[in-house]
C-alpha cells in the first residue's frame, strides 16, 4: 500500500529518536533539520520503504544516512559488534557521484565518532567502499574479504557482485537498499534492470529489504513509489511511504527575449545579443552554469562565448570550461574538481551535469532554448542555490516565436511545481535475457520460481508467462534452426520436461563481460557510389534515415541510398534542398504532458484575441505568464498573424489543423498536431503509410514538436482529414502497420543490434577478444533476416517494443486516434496555399534546413514571414 507522510515531526522529536551523539553532531554541523529531514529519518530509523523527492541541496540524502548511521551504532551498542557484512548498498547511475557520496559519508562518521570519544564511547569505524567498473581488482578482492557495511555502487556493478561468487555471500545480511536520482533510472532499461537486481538481492537476503529512493523532481509519485518497492508474492504492492517536499525550495525563473524582433533580426544579430547576455550573467555571477540541448551546440557555445570574452576583456577565457558525456574521464573530473573549488566563472554543458554530482556553488543556471520538459527544467535550475534557504535561479533565452511560446508555458509549469508524468519501459525482454542467465549462475532454477522471482519486480509485473518461457528457450538456442549458421551459441541449459534451467560452463565469462544495458554507440562513415569518403555521421542520425531521405554533411547535400554496417552509402544531390535537419537525432523531443499544455495556451491566447483589444491579451499574457511587454506582444502578434492568415482556429491541445501547401513539384500536407515528438512520430509515420496506401507511393516524412509534414509529388487530392480521422485504434492493427513501415528503416537495423547485444545474441567481448561495432552491426543485419520469420522470437519483438514503447509513444498516438473517433480533439483542413500559415513556417525549416548553418535557417523563416505579410497586406495592419 503506498501512503503519503502526513506528520509533520519537530526537530525535538526526530532528535529524541537518535543517539546523543549522533544529535549532537548533526546540530554542531547544520543548526537545525530541514522539512524534508524531519519528515524523513522517523521512516528512516523505523526500517520503512520511502520515497522522498525533494530539490537539490534540501537535504534528503543526509537524512537517508543519518537514520542508517544512528542504526548501525545503535546495533553496536546493543550487541557489542558492527553487522556482518554489507549493511546497507547505495545505487546512483553516475559513477562520479559515487566518490562524492564516498567522502560525504566519511565526514560525518569521523565526526560522530570523535564527539562519542569525548564522552568516553570508543565506536568503531563504520566501512564506506565504492565497488564499480573504475575499482582496481586488489580493492574488489579486498571487499571479499572485509567487506564495506556501506556499499556504493552503479546498477551494472550491483548486476555483477550478485554473481560474484565471494562477495555475493558478503551481500547475505543486507538490510537497506538506496537508489539515488531514481527518476533517471526508473524512465531507462537501467531501471529495468536494477528492478530485477533488487528482487534478486532481497532473495539471497531470505527477508524483506528496506527500499528507499532519493529523487529531485518527478512525477506520478505513487508510480516511482511502486517501482522502488515492487510486488508480493500474492500481487499487491509492498508498502511504501512517500516524503513529498518538492515545494520546499524557491525559485526564480525568467522567460528572457535577447532581441526585440525574433523575426527581423539577423542570425548574427541573434548570436551576437545572446551571447552578451550570456556575458552580461556570468559577469554579475559567481559561478554561471549554461546548459545546451546538445553536445555539439554546448562545444559551439564555448568556442564563441570565448571569442566574445576576448573581445570584451571583462572575464578571462580560461574561467570556462565545457562538459558533457563525450570528454575522457579525466577532462570531466579536472572540470568538476575547479568548479567545486570556485575556479571557474561559467561551465557550460548539455546533459551530464544535470544529475545529482557536487558541483559546489552555482549561483544562477542559463538555459540556451527550451528544455522540453518541466521535470528537465526543474532538475537544470535546481542546480542553482545548493542550499535549501537559498533562491534556485533561473534564466532561459529564447530563440525563435515557438522556442518562446514553449518556455513561456514550461517556466509557469515549473513555477507552479506541474510536472511531465515519467514514462517506466514494461517488461523489456533484452534485460530479462540478462537476468535469467545471471539466475542461472546462482543455482539450477525451476521456470515457475525463476517467473515469480521477476514478476515481483514493478517492470516486470505484467509479464506473461508465454513470453518469460519464450527467452528461457531462446537462451537455451531452442527456437529455430538458425543458432549454429549464425554462431549463436546456447547460454543456458534447459530441461523443459522438469521445467528447470542452470548455467553452461561459457556463461559465466559471457555474462562478466556484456552485462549492461547502455548501447554503443560509434560514428558511421559516408562514402559515395564512386568510393570517396566524405565525412561521419552520428549513429542516432543514420538510424533516423530512410533510402531516398537527403542531408547535409560539410556544406553539400547527399542522398541517402543505404549502408551496411557503418559503411553509408550516398550520392552528390547538389541543388536539392535537404529534408533531414543533420541535428535532429541529438533534440531533446518534448515531452507530451508539457506539449498538451502548450497547446492549451495557444487556444487560450486565441480566445482572448477573439475576446479583447491587443492591449487587454498584452496584460493579461504578462500578468499569468510572468514576460516582458516585448515577449508578450510577440506572442501576441504570432497567434494574431496565424488566426488572419488561416481564418481558421489556432492548432491547440483539442484541434488539429492539416494544411495543404504546395510547391510547384509537390504537395506537402502540414498536420498541426501540438503533442511532443515522441507522439508525433508514431502518428506521422500511421498517417504517411495509409496516405502511401492509398496513392501507391512513397512519401517524404518531416516530424516536430508541433506537428508533421508529408511531401508527395505532384498535387494529388484526397480527403486529408478524413485519412485521420479513420486512422485504426486497435493496437493489434496500428502495431501490424508500423512493423510494415519500421521493417524498411535503419531504425530496426541499428535498434535490432543494440537488443541482441543486451540478449547477449552478440557478444561485445569474448575471452581477450572484443568485436568492433562495425562488425557486430553486420553480424546483427544478417541475424535479422534470420529470425524474421520465426514468430514472436524474443529479440526481434522486443526490438519493437522498444521503438514503438520508448522511441516513439506509440499510445500517446492511440490516445490521441481515439480523442479525434470520439470528438474531443477536432480537426480542421485548410488550403491549398502556396505559402505556408506561420504556425508552419518552423515545421517546414525543419525538413529544408540544417541548423549548422543558422543564417540560412533564419533568412528563410523571415522570407516566410514576409510572404504571408505580402499575401495579406490588404487585410493585415
Amino acid at each position: 500500500m503506498i501512503t503519503y507522510a502526513e506528520k509533520d515531526f519537530t526537530s525535538e522529536e526526530v532528535y529524541a529518536l537518535l543517539l546523543p551523539f549522533v544529535r549532537d553532531w548533526f546540530v554542531q554541523q547544520y543548526g537545525d533539520l530541514t522539512p524534508v529531514q524531519r519528515k524523513t529519518i522517523p521512516f528512516v530509523k523505523e526500517g520503512k520503504n520511502v520515497l522522498i523527492s525533494s530539490p537539490t541541496g534540501t537535504g534528503k540524502t543526509l537524512a537517508v544516512f543519518l537514520g542508517i548511521i544512528d542504526n548501525i551504532y545503535q546495533f553496536y551498542l546493543t550487541f557489542g559488534t558492527l553487522p556482518e557484512g554489507v549493511y546497507a548498498v547505495y545505487v546512483s547511475p553516475l559513477r562520479a557521484l559515487n566518490n562524492d557520496m564516498r567522502k560525504n559519508l566519511i565526514e560525518p562518521i569521523k565526526g560522530i565518532r570523535e564527539l562519542a570519544r569525548q564522552r568516553g564511547i570508543e565506536l568503531p569505524e563504520i566501512e564506506v567502499a565504492v565497488r564499480t567498473s573504475d575499482t582496481p581488482p586488489n580493492e574488489k578482492q579486498k571487499m571479499a574479504r572485509k567487506p564495506p557495511h556501506i556499499l556504493i555502487t552503479t546498477p551494472e556493478t550491483l548486476a555483477i557482485a550478485l554473481n560474484a561468487p565471494k562477495f555475493r555471500e558478503k551481500l547475505k545480511n543486507t538490510r537497506v537498499i538506496i537508489i539515488d536520482e531514481i527518476h533517471e533510472l526508473a524512465s531507462s532499461k537501467r531501471g529495468s534492470h536494477l528492478s530485477l537486481s533488487v528482487e534478486r538481492l532481497e532473495n539471497i537476503v531470505g527477508r524483506p529489504l528496506q527500499r528507499v529512493g532519493l529523487s529531485a523532481t518527478i512525477s506520478p509519485l505513487d508510480e516511482v513509489a511502486s517501482f522502488l518497492v515492487g510486488y508480493k508474492d500474492d500481487g499487491g504492492l509492498r508498502d511504501c511511504v512517500i516524503v513529498d517536499a518538492r515545494f520546499d525550495k524557491k525559485l526564480d525563473i525568467k522567460v528572457l527575449m535577447t532581441v526585440d524582433d525574433l523575426i527581423h533580426s539577423s542570425a548574427e544579430e541573434l548570436n551576437e545579443a545572446i551571447y552578451n547576455q550570456l556575458l552580461k550573467v556570468i559577469k554579475e555571477h559567481k559561478t554561471t552554469l549554461v546548459f545546451t540541448n546538445t553536445r555539439s551546440a554546448t562545444e559551439r557555445v564555448v568556442f564563441k562565448l570565448k571569442k566574445t570574452m576576448e573581445k570584451s576583456k571583462i572575464v578571462d577565457i580560461d574561467d570556462i570550461e565545457t562538459h558533457h558525456s563525450s570528454l575522457s574521464r579525466d577532462v570531466r573530473l579536472d572540470i568538476e574538481s575547479k568548479l567545486k573549488n570556485g575556479l571557474l566563472k561559467a561551465v557550460v554543458s548539455s546533459t551530464s551535469l544535470e544529475l545529482g554530482i557536487d558541483i559546489g556553488y552555482i549561483d544562477v543556471v542559463v538555459l540556451l532554448s527550451s528544455p522540453k520538459s518541466v521535470t528537465r527544467l526543474l532538475q537544470r535550475v535546481g542546480r542553482a542555490g545548493h542550499h535549501i534557504r537559498e533562491v534556485s535561479k533561473g534564466r532561459i533565452i529564447v530563440v525563435d516565436r515557438d522556442d518562446l511560446v514553449e518556455c513561456a508555458v514550461l517556466a509557469k509549469l515549473a513555477l507552479e511545481r506541474k510536472f511531465d508524468r515519467i514514462r517506466i519501459p514494461k517488461n523489456p525482454l533484452d534485460v530479462l535475457a540478462q537476468h535469467i542467465v545471471g539466475l542461472s549462475l546462482e543455482k539450477k532454477w525451476s521456470v515457475e520460481e525463476a517467473f515469480r522471482l521477476v514478476k515481483r519486480s514493478y517492470s516486470f509485473h505484467t509479464l506473461s508467462f508465454e513470453d518469460f518461457l519464450s527467452v528461457v528457450k531462446y537462451l537455451a538456442g531452442e527456437l529455430g534452426d538458425f543458432y549454429e549458421y549464425q554462431r549463436v551459441y546456447s547460454k543456458i541449459w534447459f530441461d523443459e520436461k522438469e521445467g528447470v534451467f542452470g548455467r553452461k560452463k561459457t556463461s559465466r565469462m559471457i555474462y562478466y563481460q556484456n552485462i549492461g544495458v547502455i548501447p554503443d554507440e560509434s560514428k558511421a562513415h559516408v562514402f559515395t557510389t564512386e568510393g570517396r569518403y566524405v565525412g561521419d555521421l552520428e549513429e542516432g542520425f543514420v538510424e533516423y534515415l530512410s533510402p531516398g531521405d537527403l542531408f547535409v554533411l560539410g556544406g553539400r547535400v547527399y542522398e541517402y541510398l543505404g549502408s551496411k554496417g557503418f559503411m553509408v552509402k550516398v550520392r552528390p544531390a547538389d541543388g536539392l534542398r535537404p529534408t533531414v535537419p543533420s541535428w535532429f537525432s541529438e533534440m531533446l523531443p518534448l515531452a507530451y504532458d508539457s506539449a498538451i499544455e502548450i497547446g492549451k495556451f495557444r487556444r487560450q491566447v486565441s480566445d482572448w484575441v477573439e475576446k479583447w483589444d491587443r492591449e487587454k491579451v498584452v496584460e493579461e499574457i504578462m500578468k499569468n505568464y510572468y514576460l516582458t511587454r516585448n515577449a508578450a506582444e510577440t506572442i501576441y502578434e504570432y497567434v494574431r498573424l496565424q488566426k488572419t492568415y488561416t481564418n481558421a482556429k489556432v492548432p491547440s491541445d483539442k484541434t488539429i489543423l492539416i494544411e495543404v501547401y504546395d510547391e510547384p513539384e509537390r504537395r506537402n500536407i502540414i498536420v498541426h498536431s501540438l503533442f511532443g515528438r515522441r507522439a508525433n512520430d508514431a502518428l506521422s509515420r500511421i498517417y504517411a503509410y495509409h496516405v502511401g496506401k492509398k496513392l501507391g507511393v512513397n512519401v517524404k516524412l518531416t516530424v516536430t514538436d508541433n506537428g508533421f509534414m508529408i511531401s508527395i509529388p505532384g498535387h494529388p487530392v484526397l480527403n486529408w482529414s478524413g485519412i485521420l480521422k479513420e486512422l485504426p485504434t486497435d493496437y493489434e492493427k496500428i502495431y501490424s502497420d508500423l512493423v510494415k513501415v519500421l521493417r524498411k528503416t535503419e531504425l530496426i537495423k541499428r535498434r535490432f543490434r543494440h537488443v541482441a547485444v543486451r540478449s547477449f545474441m552478440l557478444l561485445r567481448r569474448y575471452r581477450d577478444s572484443e568485436k568492433s561495432l562495425s562488425k557486430l552491426q553486420v553480424n546483427a543485419e544478417e541475424l535479422l533476416k534470420a529470425v524474421e520469420e520465426i514468430e514472436n522470437f524474443p529479440v526481434l519483438k522486443e526490438t519493437y517494443r522498444e521503438i514503438l514503447m520508448d522511441y516513439m509513444h506509440l499510445d500517446e498516438a492511440i490516445e490521441i486516434i481515439e480523442k479525434i473517433r470520439s470528438g474531443e480533439i477536432e480537426v480542421v483542413e485548410i488550403g491549398p496555399f502556396d505559402v505556408p500559415s506561420p504556425f508552419a513556417h518552423s515545421i517546414v525549416v525543419h525538413g529544408y534546413s540544417d541548423v549548422v548553418l543558422m543564417e540560412d535557417m533564419r533568412k528563410l523563416l523571415r522570407r516566410l514571414h514576409e510572404k504571408v505579410l505580402e499575401k495579406l497586406s490588404g487585410n493585415f495592419e
